[in-house]
């Protein structure tokens, strides 16, 4: 295989390497001067700025943000969750008070609410707009070091020269799509914090566009921060009465036009085997291994029915966790399902696996199946203008609306069933939960002009 390296795009290079290794070794080692000038080339074409870049309030917010840890941890038993998130809470209270806000309140759970006052007597609805504060416990969240990538040109992007991780199109596509754009990036050794600091940023910047135009009407608008979204429990203390708002949207979503008013059914599923350990040597009729029937309890459980192989409204079971001795091991599932019928036959079949793995070892396993959302769609259908609103909000701020069911959850799917009906809007946050993550800076613009829009057409009608 003759190549000129030279004249390869980075996409390329990383083509070759997966499929023919030993044509970039032999290469490499006849002229490594040639790859070190693509290393350099690629390195130029996507720098790393930050003095140069035009530093936008949003974006000195969003910065600023990421920066605060704050990951959740499902096992604390409080609330919030860490006490990190408190500490990020009491920041934007400063920062809240300091712009003038009304009404800004820090409870002792950690939920932030403020208010922008309406500027008219015209009778108007009362808006919210709702973000979360906690970082997914998936991957660390601490000394976040973002990064911007000013008018990306396509191809890779080095994260960490010295751990060679990259963040490529060949493995995430969708990074073509934001070819010509400013992208804030991670340096692979943290998530980004994005989600949700992405909406917070997106949120405050719109309330602050309106203190800016005095001359636009608006009526009532309301803003939430709450913690521990990422572990479930985002809306569970939440004081939607003292909210008091007709409708709201949580600012959660994804890619550049996401309008999201269906979600997962969700429900967690902890499953305890208790096995029975004896010395090797005398084990045979006696021993029962919890490791090994944890493994026939997960082989019964069909395999075309996890994240990895299914897609839009597509259900799955999802092991999250698993942790085990001979004597006892603990299977932790996630179930999903947009379909209510059949979210309520998933958890079935576990009871009924579950069953079926008592009847062969006797009484040993046991499961503990908790609920934790419901899609929310059937609270939306109702009130199906709000959504209508968005849309049209999202074309005032030059966005296509790309109408899709949530392959998870938010808050608002929670705070619809609390009757506060809340579809979610995208932030621009993409490979979230992870070192890719990264955000688009146009897209965050968008995304809070959206905020702003949402409000002006309300007040119009």
């Amino acid at each position: 295989m003759n190549v000129n390296f030279l004249t390869l795009p980075s996409t390329r290079l990383t083509k070759i390497a997966i499929k023919r290794p030993k044509t970039i070794k032999n290469y490499y080692k006849c002229n490594q001067f040639a790859l070190f000038v693509v290393f350099l080339q690629e390195k130029k074409r996507n720098k790393s700025l930050t003095k140069n870049t035009t530093m936008t309030p949003l974006i000195e917010r969003f910065i600023k943000y990421v920066k605060f840890e704050t990951t959740s941890d499902e096992n604390s038993g409080v609330t919030p969750s860490t006490p990190t998130q408190m500490v990020f809470a009491k920041e934007l209270k400063k920062d809240l008070e300091e712009m003038g806000l009304s009404e800004v309140v820090l409870d002792d759970n950690g939920y932030l609410y403020a208010t922008l006052p309406a500027n008219t007597d015209k009778p108007i609805p009362t808006l919210g707009f709702i973000a979360h504060m906690d970082t997914a416990p998936d991957m660390s969240g601490r000394d976040v070091k973002p990064r911007i990538i000013e008018k990306y040109a396509g191809g890779a992007i080095t994260l960490n020269e010295e751990q060679g991780i990259v963040l490529d199109p060949v493995q995430f596509p969708e990074l073509d799509d934001h070819i010509g754009q400013d992208l804030i990036v991670t340096d692979g050794t943290t998530l980004l914090g994005a989600d949700d600091k992405a909406g917070i940023a997106e949120i405050v910047t719109a309330i602050e566009w309106f203190q800016q135009h005095p001359e636009v009407k608006h009526g009532k608008i309301r803003i939430g921060f709450n913690p521990d979204e990422e572990i479930g429990l985002g809306a569970h203390k939440f004081d939607v009465e003292k909210f008091g708002c007709d409708w709201a949207y949580t600012m959660d979503g994804g890619a550049e036009g996401e309008l999201e008013y269906e979600n997962f059914n969700a429900a967690s599923a902890r499953i305890t085997i208790k096995g029975l350990n004896v010395h090797p040597g005398m084990a045979k009729n006696k021993m029962i291994n919890a490791i090994l029937v944890g493994n026939k309890l997960m082989s019964l459980l069909p395999e075309s029915q996890t994240p990895a192989t299914t897609e839009k409204y597509e259900g799955f079971y999802h092991i999250v966790g698993i942790e085990g001795t001979v004597e006892e091991c603990k299977l932790t599932y996630i179930i999903r399902d947009h379909d209510r019928k059949r979210f309520e036959e998933r958890k079935a079949e576990v009871e009924r696996i579950v069953a079926f793995i008592n009847g062969t070892y006797g009484d040993i396993a046991t499961v503990e199946l908790k609920d934790q959302y419901y899609n929310m769609r059937e609270k939306i259908e109702p009130v199906m203008h709000i959504i209508e609103t968005a849309e049209q909000a999202m074309e005032r701020a030059g966005v296509k609306p790309k109408v899709q069911p949530i392959r998870g959850g938010t808050d608002g799917a929670q705070l619809s069933f609390k009757n506060l009906p809340c579809p979610n809007i995208f932030a621009g946050g993409m490979n979230m939960h992870g070192r890719y993550e990264y955000v688009s800076i146009q897209a965050m613009e968008k995304a809070m002009m959206t905020v702003v829009e949402i409000c002006k057409i309300v007040a119009e009608k």
